[in-house]
């Protein structure tokens, strides 16, 4: 049993793997109707929902990186290996596979600017700032010293549940807010440099699990997941990004995201 915690985490990093699989794979691709057709000819396929099954795959990581911390306070079991691996399945599942995601809207957002004939490494490269910018956020983290109230900028499973659930949003309701945002690489550069940001600044951002379950003391996170749950009906995907909006908010409650001391 004192192994379930790094068998959890390890599911973690695997999801996130096979997150990345599925969202570079959405890239469009030509393929040829059948050789019966008299109209033979080449056409554009896109693999959309590839990227969406890449969003639910972060999702399910974040599930594994969540159920591998409570068996580990469970069980007892805490070791500098875990916490290691914990960081570097981190990595990948909320840093590099929600880059993935963002390169593949930058690149359907350029490709379809005027004038484009070809899509330039560099309109997209900022995607992967994200995943920069996330290990640093873990690097930094994994020194930080033991017992710190809140977090020291915002977690990386925050900003990964972001990043996929606007991959679920569009799939779900491709004609909402989403449209607008994935319309513009400007509005995608912006929504990079802010997340990357938040994970580095010196922002305290509250632990979703308090430290003493009294209404006093746990009232953030209860309205957190009231309002969260409530909104689901009718946002349904859409209730990720006004969870993180709330998160952000109810972070800077006075006294619930003190420094460390």
């Amino acid at each position: 049993m004192r192994h379930l915690p790094n068998l959890l985490t390890l599911a973690n990093l695997f999801c996130g793997c096979l997150a990345l699989v599925c969202i570079l794979n959405a890239q469009p691709f030509l393929f040829q109707t059948p050789s019966g057709d008299p109209d033979l000819h080449w056409s554009w396929s896109y693999g959309v929902t590839q990227m969406q099954w890449g969003g639910a795959l972060i999702l399910l990581a974040a599930v594994f990186d969540l159920l591998d911390g409570f068996v580990a306070r469970a069980l007892k079991v805490f070791s500098p290996i875990g916490a290691d691996l914990d960081s570097l399945a981190d990595v990948v599942s909320f840093g590099v596979a929600p880059s993935a995601i963002l390169y593949m809207l930058l690149w359907d957002c350029v490709s379809r600017e005027p004038m484009v004939t070809d899509v330039s490494m560099w309109a997209t490269a900022p995607a992967f700032l994200l995943a920069c910018f996330a290990a640093l956020r873990l690097a930094r983290f994994n020194v930080m010293p033991i017992g710190s109230k809140g977090f020291q900028g915002m977690p990386t499973p925050a900003v990964g549940l972001l990043i996929a659930s606007l991959a679920l949003v569009s799939w779900d309701k491709p004609a909402g807010w989403t449209a607008w945002l994935f319309g513009s690489r400007w509005a995608l550069y912006a929504l990079i440099a802010l997340l990357c940001y938040l994970m580095v600044s010196g922002i305290r951002f509250m632990k979703l699990m308090p430290a003493q379950w009294k209404l006093t003391q746990a009232w953030p996170q209860a309205l957190l997941v009231l309002a969260t749950l409530i909104s689901i009906p009718w946002l349904r995907f859409g209730a990720i990004p006004l969870a993180f909006v709330l998160y952000v908010v109810l972070s800077f409650v006075p006294g619930k995201a003190q420094p460390a001391s």
